[in-house]
């Protein structure tokens, strides 16, 4: 039977055994290696050479060419005896081919002419082919006639003669003798050729007369151009180099016929006819060349040749079929060894249009008919293309060969259908009664079994299926003695099924022989060896799984140096280059966790980055890839703290599950990584959706783990340490049940000798210390120590958990210690915690959790008194609970989060027992805040993360530093700390204008500043509800990036003479300059005292004590709340004894009664009217009797609006009203009459110009158009004040509100005025009093100079009384000065004053913020 076949592909199954798993929480189950173990090499019996002669078509040999034929039966000769061929038949002309040809035809050359017959196709049952066209030949019977028979690979134009079969030469008498004797002339095969195409060929010749004048075929005329002549004679030479490179592999053959391909391809332009022909030569040589090289990467190349060739042979052209089948058979080739998903469908559409198109009996079709099949049987494209167009074989009298069965071994490892699987495990059953014991091939067979039953044993846990795979694989390694072909993949086999076993039943025996095994395949394997990579991956799987369970540095060490190895032999474009990559990379990060080498960990991620680019979108291993990754980023972040590394884990784990869908076998391993990188980040971050959505998936993920899945035990340790989380975070009871349940299970599938007891001992026994808390019952906690007991026995010295098993078990005796004072459970929890500290390297962040624990048992024994007479006299142990909380704080790669926690209760502590630290505790911890506050994509967020800590740190780190006599100190601290959110935005608009002097450095990084702050500064202020999550969390991602490109432009500026303090926070020296214009007041109230603090501005500072206290601060604001004057004025009076009077006492050597001074508040401070405070009698005392008042959020933020102030002679002035806003059921019949009264008081053109944006106009669009072109403002409208959210507070607009974020993303930094006539603007938050969050601070903090806000609602009647004279006293001298804000309110509120019908509460509802 013929044999066609256009290449080879798909000779490696997918691997056998998973890669080693993440060992430490959270766990990653069936993590696998892209290649760890070898199956078996599916082998395709391709032995029968191409029949070449032993000398290739030399280059200087003529050929033809179709274009230059005349045609037959043009010419007559009569008239005369003639010589002439009238037959030719040839047999077996496709024997043993390796190609599928278009058609066949045959050459002659005789005395200088040279004539060829028409080009034939073949059918599959056709044994002969007949040539009947009538050559003529020499009369002379000595005259040698050269004869030639080709397959040629066009049926179209033909490009020279193609490849030859036979060529002889023979006399014109000898072929008349044979033709009328009717002998044949037979051909043997040729040398190292069981059979060769074309076994015989008889030509019938005959001598004519002249009287019958007959048609004969002309000879080829031999004038062409230069070009044509190149391009057939280098497209010969490729033809004949190729041949016989297929018989003799010599691979410089090869890489000469594609030389010749290439040059034939670059003489045919695009419109030449033979292009499409030079395209097919020359990918089939590359095809063959990937094949042979194993450089899958370039199969692209012959992809897109095909291609070009196919598009060039449109619907009807006779050689489009033929290209059709060479494009599949290459995608299919693709498919299997890159794994890109469209290339079956396109492959698929491809072989189905040949089949509607050729004869069901040609060679084509049958091609393809069985390229349809094979891939059918096995779906992922395993498939030899040398079987098609191939007989199976009938020896056996089995269904199956063993081809077809070894292809469905690899169909069965990688879809996970159950029934498919037993099924084929039947199959092989029964083939073994075909193949007996002494038949050669009943290794093979019986090593493909164990493969099947070692696959059924990971999906269903079935302990039969691993032993009997183990005993058949014994078999299979007899039946492969010494010598054997096969001896090494035995080897192997059963060293990967041992290896599963130990994975199991953690028999230290089973490994052990392993790697002995292992060592011995790779023996046979020497370097020249094609797959010593995959010996060598093997074996440093198997000593990397050594390490881990005995933590012997020396299997560490030979995996690493093997695997190395492994990667040198698979340089780029190496089908198993990301394979050896996705190893290393695992090998080096144990190391890492081993020795702390944080080189290791950097190349790790280098190499896993670079696998990952070597697995493009498309390509059937990338999800591995993506997940192997993401781990490896988890470990980075685990050890760095770096918050990117963990976004981008999530990122690509989501990446991984969505290329995983319901019914990859793959799939519950991506959702617990998924899972635990959410977990992670919820540790860090306290994401409550992160929580949820990581027990979901755990969920999901244990479903798909049944009873007797390898990873069922731990899904059940996943999904209840999340639970367990969640009761933590929330408490709620079922969850803890649930997981104590979950727990138990768990365990029950670790019997002693698991590999993963120690986990689930560990885990079960946080669920127990878990309950003990939540319900006190002591067995629980006694059950707990016990079992940590016995993991700490399981994690000898040397294993990678040690310290953190130490850790537990320390934290759980402080515990017991803590409820039955026996000493000695104290005494040992030190001494583990210490151990635990000197195995952790520098920069490992878990030291940041064993120092929290040390500092918790220390703090046990000062408390305990253990070690002097009395509790709370040990200054040693508390001296060791501050030195512990302040290394846990300052370790650099710990958790941000945690870190600013630690700190905080550094600062409890400290400040508890009066410790001499509680300054830098203070201190660390408002650094630590401001830190972790930057990383906050939006304004929102992060008002949301400040209510989640202490709303008074800085007020009470300042009072701690007055008790402290550090005034200085103070007043710095509480810059630090206060208005932390304001400060974060206004540092993205910082100006630059005296660094762009420094040189081209600095202005570059002054560009670079500009940019990235202008983009942080752009940053989305929320999301949508509907947002997705994957789309928010790339923002945040996005934004995190930007944060750290911007931290590090910052540090080099600070490089630079005198920036050293760029953006830092500033010193008092600096922050005096606030006071230029007038003392500041500062007010601190704080649980241990409320104080004053004026700051002149040469001067020295001045602390006050204020007869009050925090609680009564809070009385008097709820006092404040109530209407009617006669209560106002009492709390107005005590206002004035209580804070105010004792300030004014002070400032007489600061300030001349009637100017001005300024009002920084802090904490509840924020919510009084200090300006109205006074006596309220007759020829009493009050603060307007004596200094004009205006307040300000920050001492930072009255500098920056006096750096900018501007003195323009022309100003351009926005009056803004809306009376009826969106939604509203009521009319403000004040607002027209008010802006008409405003600009009624204006000073002419050009002093002023002045616009009035009213009704329809008075949209949230219009009014931002207002903001932006104009720098003086008047709002008269409603306002509202969003307490819970403070930066949705707003104007309402006719359709819109105009809120305080999108005043916060303007840039108002020309601003100088803005009067706020509206309810509540200039009222804070009281859950984060001093991030002072209201409009008329926003509108500062965006730039305006000088504002005029509300504390309360406002009436319409007192706003025209105020407004007509508040602008009469600003303005009415025709001019306009910001600066003059504060005093012309003062007199307004003064005129208001002497008018009794207005109540007490309208007549202070101003007040001003800013110059």
């Amino acid at each position: 039977m013929s044999s066609f076949a256009p290449g080879h592909f798909g000779e490696y199954p997918p691997p056998l055994g998973e890669g080693p798993s993440h060992p430490e929480r959270p766990q990653d189950p069936g993590q696998t290696n892209l290649v760890i173990g070898e199956i078996l090499r599916v082998s395709i019996n391709d032995s029968m050479p191409d029949p070449l002669d032993d000398t290739p078509q030399a280059l200087g040999e003529e050929s033809s060419h179709p274009e230059h034929r005349q045609d037959p039966g043009e010419t007559h000769l009569s008239g005369m005896q003639q010589v002439i061929i009238t037959a030719i038949h040839a047999t077996d002309l496709t024997l043993g081919l390796r190609r599928i040809p278009a058609g066949f035809h045959v050459v002659l050359k005789t005395e200088g002419a040279e004539f060829q017959t028409s080009n034939k196709p073949v059918h599959v049952d056709q044994a002969v082919v007949e040539w009947n066209e009538l050559i003529l030949l020499p009369c002379e019977p000595s005259s040698i006639v050269r004869v030639g028979v080709y397959a040629s690979f066009e049926l179209g134009p033909m490009l020279c003669h193609g490849e030859v079969l036979r060529t002889f030469e023979i006399s014109v008498g000898e072929l008349l003798d044979r033709s009328e004797k009717s002998h044949p002339i037979i051909f043997q095969p040729k040398q190292e050729e069981v059979v060769s195409s074309c076994t015989s060929l008889v030509v019938t010749v005959e001598r004519r007369s002249d009287e019958n004048g007959a048609a004969v075929l002309c000879p080829l005329t031999t004038l062409m151009s230069d070009d044509i002549r190149a391009l057939l004679l280098r497209t010969d030479a490729g033809h004949g180099l190729l041949a016989r490179y297929r018989r003799m592999q010599n691979h410089r053959d090869l890489e000469q016929s594609i030389n010749h391909f290439e040059h034939a391809l670059d003489i045919c332009p695009m419109n030449h006819p033979c292009r499409p022909a030079a395209l097919f030569n020359l990918a089939t040589a590359k095809f063959v060349n990937c094949q042979a090289n194993g450089t899958h990467a370039d199969l692209d190349i012959p992809v897109s040749l095909f291609q070009d060739a196919l598009d060039l042979r449109p619907t009807g052209h006779l050689d489009r079929p033929i290209t059709q089948l060479h494009l599949a058979i290459s995608l299919l080739s693709r498919f299997v060894k890159r794994g890109f998903q469209t290339d079956p469908d396109t492959a698929e559409e491809l072989l189905s249009e040949i089949l509607d198109v050729c004869s069901a009996n040609s060679h084509i079709y049958r091609a393809a008919l069985l390229a349809i099949e094979t891939s059918a049987l096995h779906p992922t494209g395993s498939i030899d293309a040398n079987d098609l167009g191939q007989e199976q074989p009938a020896a056996s009298m089995h269904p199956f060969s063993l081809d077809q069965l070894a292809y469905l071994v690899e169909w069965c490892s990688r879809i996970d259908d159950p029934h498919a699987l037993d099924e084929v495990i039947s199959l092989h059953y029964d083939a073994l009664g075909y193949y007996n014991t002494g038949h050669a091939c009943r290794g093979r067979l019986l090593g493909n079994l164990s493969v099947l039953l070692h696959t059924r044993f990971q999906r269903r846990g079935n302990d039969e299926d691993l032993d009997q795979a183990i005993t058949l694989q014994r078999e299979a390694l007899a039946l492969h003695p010494v010598g054997h072909t096969a001896r090494s993949k035995s080897f192997l086999n059963l060293a990967v099924i041992l290896s599963a076993r130990f994975n199991h039943r953690s028999h230290i025996e089973d490994l052990d022989e392993a790697v002995a095994l292992g060592r011995e395949a790779l023996a046979l394997r020497p370097v020249s060896h094609t797959d010593r990579p995959l010996s060598l991956n093997n074996l440093a799987g198997q000593l990397y799984t050594r390490f881990r369970h005995q933590g012997n540095d020396q299997d560490l060490a030979e995996a690493i140096a093997l695997q190395r190895e492994a990667l040198a032999l698979c340089p780029v474009g190496h089908t198993y280059r990301p394979m050896s990559l996705y190893n290393l990379a695992i090998q080096l990060s144990a190391r890492f966790n081993h020795r702390g080498h944080a080189e290791d960990l950097d190349e790790a991620l280098v190499l896993q980055r670079e696998g990952l680019a070597l697995c493009p979108v498309g390509h059937i291993g990338r999800s591995k890839l993506l997940d192997s990754l993401g781990n490896r980023l988890s470990i980075h972040f685990d050890h760095r703290g770096n918050a990117e590394d963990l976004d981008e884990a999530i990122a690509l784990h989501r990446e991984a599950l969505a290329l995983r869908p319901v019914g990859n076998t793959d799939r519950s391993t991506s959702l617990n990584n998924l899972a635990n990188r959410l977990s992670t980040r919820f540790d860090d971050r306290r994401h409550a959706e992160d929580l949820d959505e990581a027990i979901a998936l755990h969920r999901e993920a244990l479903a798909l783990r049944p009873v007797g899945h390898a990873g069922r035990s731990e899904s059940f340790d996943n999904l209840a340490n999340q639970l367990s989380v969640r009761f933590h975070d929330r408490g709620n009871a079922e969850d803890l049940d649930e997981a104590m349940a979950l727990q138990r299970e768990a365990l029950a599938l670790c019997p002693v000798g698991h590999t993963d007891r120690s986990k689930s001992l560990n885990n079960l026994a946080n669920r127990l210390f878990s309950r003990f808390h939540d319900q006190g019952y002591a067995e629980d906690l006694d059950e707990a120590i016990a079992l940590r007991r016995e993991v700490l026995a399981l994690r000898p010295i040397g294993h990678t958990d040690r310290s953190k098993s130490l850790n537990n078990l320390a934290l759980s005796l402080s515990t017991r210690f803590q409820h039955r004072g026996n000493r000695e459970d104290l005494d040992e929890s030190r001494e583990n915690l210490c151990c635990a500290l000197t195995l952790l390297m520098q920069h490992d962040p878990f030291q940041l959790t064993v120092h929290d624990s040390l500092a918790t048992v220390y703090l046990l024994f000062h408390q305990s008194g253990l070690h002097t007479f009395g509790p709370g006299e040990d200054t040693d142990s508390l001296n060791a609970v501050m030195h512990h909380l302040k290394a846990a704080a300052n370790v650099v790669s710990g958790s941000l989060l945690h870190r600013l926690e630690t700190s905080l209760l550094w600062v409890r502590h400290a400040s508890q027992y009066s410790h001499g630290t509680e300054l830098e505790a203070y201190a660390t911890s408002m650094q630590l805040l401001d830190t972790y506050m930057s990383a906050t994509a939006s304004v929102s967020s992060r008002h949301d993360t400040m209510k989640a800590f202490p709303s008074t740190l800085a007020v009470d780190a300042a009072s701690y530093a007055l008790r402290s006599d550090d005034v200085y100190r103070a007043v710095e601290l509480l810059e630090q700390g206060r208005t932390v959110i304001w400060t974060q935005m206004t540092r993205l608009r910082t100006p630059l204008d005296s660094l762009q002097t420094r040189g081209d450095h600095a202005m570059a990084l002054v560009k670079r500043f500009r940019d990235i702050s202008s983009l942080l500064d752009k940053g989305p202020a929320s999301h949508a509800k509907r947002t997705s999550r994957l789309d928010v969390e790339a923002e945040e991602v996005r934004y995190r990036r930007l944060v750290e490109d911007w931290n590090k432009v910052v540090e080099e500026i600070r490089k630079i003479e005198d920036f050293s303090r760029f953006l830092l926070p500033p010193l008092f020296s600096d922050l005096q300059d606030a006071a230029r214009d007038g003392p500041i007041i500062v007010l601190i109230a704080s649980k241990s005292s409320c104080d004053a603090i004026i700051i002149p501005h040469k001067q020295p500072p001045t602390s006050i004590p204020l007869p009050t206290s925090l609680e009564k601060l809070q009385i008097l604001v709820d006092k404040l709340q109530r209407t009617g004057n006669s209560a106002l004025m009492k709390a107005l009076m005590e206002l004035w004894d209580d804070v105010v009077c004792p300030v004014v006492k002070n400032l007489g050597k600061f300030a001349q009664r009637g100017s001005r001074i300024w009002w920084c508040p802090t904490s509840v401070f924020n919510f009084l009217p200090l300006h109205a405070a006074g006596e309220y009698r007759p020829n009493g005392e009050s603060l307007s009797g004596h200094y004009i008042s205006s307040y300000t959020p920050s001492l930072t933020a009255l500098m920056r609006a006096r750096r900018s102030h501007s003195k323009s002679p022309s100003v351009s002035f926005a009056a803004i009203g809306q009376k009826r806003p969106a939604g509203a059921s009521f009319t403000l019949n004040g607002v027209e009459p008010e802006l008409d009264l405003v600009l009624s008081l204006l000073p002419p053109p050009p002093a002023a110009s002045s616009t009035k944006v009213t009704s329809v106009d008075a949209t949230k669009s219009g009014a931002l158009s207002a903001l932006r072109n104009n720098t003086w403002l008047h709002f008269a409208c409603h306002g509202t004040q969003k307490y819970d959210e403070p930066f949705n507070s707003a104007f309402l607009m006719r359709d819109q509100p105009l809120s305080l974020l999108d005043i916060t993303q303007m840039d108002l930094s020309r601003h100088q005025f803005a009067f706020l006539s509206a309810c509540e603007t200039a009222v804070g938050d009281i859950q984060t009093p001093d991030e002072v969050i209201h409009l008329a601070a926003g509108l500062q903090f965006a730039g305006v100079k000088s504002v005029v806000g509300t504390l309360w609602e406002v009436n319409d009647g007192t706003v025209q009384h105020l407004v007509k004279a508040f602008y009469k006293n600003l303005c009415g001298d025709g001019t306009m000065n910001s600066k003059r804000a504060a005093r012309a309110l003062y007199r307004a509120v003064q005129s208001l004053a002497r008018d009794k019908e207005i109540p007490l509460d309208q007549r202070i509802v101003f007040m001003h913020i800013g110059i």
